[in-house]
């Protein structure tokens, strides 16, 4: 994902924000930015994200499918279990539903990954504050943006987290047995959710996630952007 994102930041700096109503646009110190989106402004970063979390999709939501099949699986005797892991798991999809079914929950993996607007621009913001108004170390400031910023998308995409899990986890039905198909569409799971468990059904396990988001992504953008800053310009 972070590969794409640095695609499409070059991209929009080079061919959308490089004119003259954008020259004004304070650059973050070299210490603190990847040499390709000094000059992107805060919103072609949150621009950036929501390209790269649409293409990343394509590939995320198939896995993301397997594996949320694979998670209820509750039965302690694995000769009772529908798949024996995630090979069979699409095996058995694709024989029986196809490429569609293996994609189900595409549109809402993109729509969770819509909020990568958030991420990314509030990861732009939080970056140009603490290089203006601290002193902290280039590292240091990628550490506390990445952790700062994961927790602002939680925060704006939780829920949408939530009605793709629900999505991807209802059986597909058909051949492959494994019950009956209760929604058609991500919005039919999020009327369920509302319905059975009103506002705080979106919110279910929010806690241990956004606890996590924080040093995860805080090491993880660290480090990628350490790794950007050693390359040749």
């Amino acid at each position: 994902m972070l590969g794409s994102l640095t695609f499409y930041r070059r991209i929009l700096k080079d061919n959308v924000f490089s004119g003259p109503y954008f020259q004004g646009v304070k650059p973050v110190p070299a210490a603190q930015a990847v040499a390709t989106d000094r000059q992107l402004p805060t919103i072609g970063h949150g621009v950036a994200g929501i390209m790269a979390g649409w293409t990343v999709s394509f590939i995320a939501a198939p896995v993301e499918h397997i594996k949320a099949r694979l998670q209820i699986q509750y039965a302690v005797d694995k000769k009772a279990r529908l798949y024996s892991g995630p090979i069979d798991c699409c095996k058995k999809i694709l024989r029986t539903h196809g490429l569609h079914g293996l994609y189900r929950g595409l549109a809402a993996t993109m729509l969770f990954r819509s909020f990568f607007f958030f991420w990314w621009g509030s990861y732009d913001i939080f970056t140009r504050m603490f290089s203006t108004h601290t002193t902290l170390s280039a590292p240091a400031i990628n550490f506390w943006a990445g952790g700062l910023s994961a927790q602002v998308f939680w925060i704006t995409s939780y829920p949408s987290d939530v009605v793709k899990q629900r999505l991807m986890t209802d059986p597909l039905g058909g051949e492959l047995g494994d019950g009956k198909p209760r929604f058609k569409k991500w919005k039919d799971a999020a009327k369920e959710i509302w319905k059975t468990d009103g506002v705080r059904g979106y919110w279910r396990g929010f806690t241990p996630c956004f606890l996590r988001a924080f040093p995860a992504n805080a090491v993880a953008l660290m480090a990628f952007e350490s790794a950007m800053r050693a390359l040749p310009e």
